[in-house]
């Protein structure tokens, strides 16, 4: 399983924790260190949307300009915008063989992942 963030994000630290509590091996992957490709994100965007996997929430967002946010309209320029700044996806993106989940859901992940 690959767990995809950055390491200072509190979400990316909460989820982390939460699977080493339950003994949920995983390998992490920094965005900083290695950004995902663009093949990569459509792959994610085909698997959850680019409307879940864009953070529109976060402090890369809020310092796009107006002009810049308003240019994101479809999963093409949405990966673009995520391919130039990968602190604009939502953490942590979760590949394992339950498939892709994005952001830490604690009842999502539970089902996910029992105990």
């Amino acid at each position: 399983m690959n767990v995809y963030g950055i390491t200072n994000c509190d979400t990316v630290k909460e989820a982390r924790q939460w699977l080493a509590q339950r003994g949920v091996s995983h390998r992490f992957v920094d965005f900083k260190k290695t950004p995902p490709t663009r093949e990569k994100l459509a792959a994610w965007c085909a698997a959850a949307g680019w409307q879940t996997l864009l953070n529109r929430r976060g402090t890369t967002w809020k310092k796009l300009e107006p002009e810049a946010q308003a240019r994101v309209v479809d999963e093409r320029s949405a990966i673009q915008l995520m391919v130039a700044n990968p602190t604009a996806i939502r953490r942590p993106v979760v590949e394992s063989e339950e498939g892709i989940l994005v952001g830490f859901d604690r009842g999502e992940w539970e089902r996910t992942f029992p105990g």
